[in-house]
């Protein structure tokens, strides 16, 4: 079986890459003889994906004005009202490959929450007019996203495998049958475990992440970022390790963290991880953490999956569907309204710190059974594609 992978856009954000290692990974335990074929937006930072076998540019491009693609697009919309020809040329990258695989699968985790996606659905659409099989891989959506231009191109797919119970639930009331439940791959990402940089406390750390992204939706959140170091390291003895997960430009965690650690330096018990570690090095470090905080989603996977009590800083329904399917309910996941408010933050974090042990417990409990799900999607992958 050949596999091919699109809608990804690139390794610099490690949560793509944890989702492409792990998937692979995945099928290829399961299927015999399976072929990966990643199409990447930036295929330049996919080279260190070892187990997929081929990877290649699906950067879009945009139609050269005046040219004859130019034209037959213009015409194509103004007699039919048409955009499939020019989203077709934009997409070539892609598009191409779909001839020479069995199964499509379409990866970004949360590409269906950021509005319409005319391209997607020009690819997907092309999937099908190929007789391939076409599986949304791994998705969270939430009840605002949705359009019925999306519900429309949500019905193409041969299969839809939610990674928590909150999508599922709301996909199938908008009547898809074809959804099931998973659990993101990235729980079953493995680990590398570099050495521990000077001023780390084994046992004794908690990591921090932070992301421009949360910033940009709420722009009081840094300050009230800051104010919970001040807490921790006013009200414990721990260490703060500034943890970076995405690292592309104009997104770049370790540059936003950079000026929490300039801030923070001269207390002695803050410091900052390096910005060009992959995902299985971050998760070598965040694994031996005592407590995480964070906003990246695959950074509190990271965490989670290695026992480590979490508060999120959530902004997606993902975050608070992670957290019911773990502990039954949306426990210590903070909406993008309420990081702003220091008082909350600190609280959570004191609600967390008092419940270190049971927490941990309950992650013990519940890590197997989600990485059993995440197992389970390489089953109903396998059932589709015959």
């Amino acid at each position: 079986m050949k596999i091919m992978m699109f809608a990804h856009a690139g390794s610099l954000n490690r949560g793509c890459e944890a989702i492409v290692r792990s998937s692979t990974q995945l099928i290829k335990s399961k299927i015999a003889g399976a072929r990966v074929l990643l199409a990447s937006e930036r295929p330049e930072t996919d080279r260190i994906l070892d187990k997929v076998d081929e990877i290649h540019d699906a950067k879009a491009q945009p139609v050269a004005k005046y040219s004859m693609d130019y034209f037959l697009s213009a015409l194509s919309y103004k007699l039919r009202g048409d955009e499939s020809y020019a989203l077709g040329r934009m997409h070539k990258n892609v598009i191409r490959h779909i001839p020479q695989v069995d199964v499509c699968l379409s990866i970004g985790g949360d590409n269906y929450c950021y509005g319409e996606q005319p391209g997607w659905y020009e690819i997907d659409r092309r999937v099908k007019e190929r007789g391939k099989k076409l599986v949304l891989w791994g998705c969270s959506i939430g009840e605002e996203d949705m359009s019925e231009r999306k519900l429309a191109d949500l019905r193409l797919f041969d299969l839809i495998l939610a990674r928590e119970t909150l999508t599922c639930e709301m996909l199938r009331s908008k009547g898809l049958t074809n959804v099931r439940l998973c659990a993101d791959a990235a729980f079953t990402l493995d680990k590398e475990e570099l050495p521990l940089p000077p001023g780390w406390q084994p046992g004794n750390t908690v990591g921090f992440n932070f992301s421009p992204l949360v910033y940009r939706r709420n722009e009081k959140s840094r300050e009230a970022a800051k104010a919970l170091i001040r807490h921790i390291l006013a009200a414990t003895d721990m260490t703060v390790a500034l943890t970076p997960h995405v690292v592309e430009e104009g997104n770049n965690d370790y540059e936003l963290l950079q000026e929490f650690e300039r801030e923070f330096a001269p207390t002695g018990r803050v410091l900052l991880l390096p910005g060009h570690l992959n995902a299985t090095q971050y998760k070598g470090y965040i694994a031996r953490m005592r407590f995480f905080i964070g906003a990246r989603t695959h950074a509190t996977i990271a965490a989670y999956s290695s026992l480590v009590p979490t508060l999120v800083l959530g902004y997606s329904v993902k975050s608070k569907g992670i957290a019911r399917d773990l502990f039954g309910k949306e426990k210590l996941v903070l909406g993008i309204e309420q990081i702003s408010d220091q008082a909350k933050l600190i609280a959570a974090f004191e609600e967390m710190v008092a419940e270190e042990d049971a927490l941990k417990a309950k992650l013990a409990e519940s890590i197997p059974r989600i990485k059993q799900m995440s197992l389970r999607a390489v089953d109903y992958l396998c059932e589709v594609a015959g």
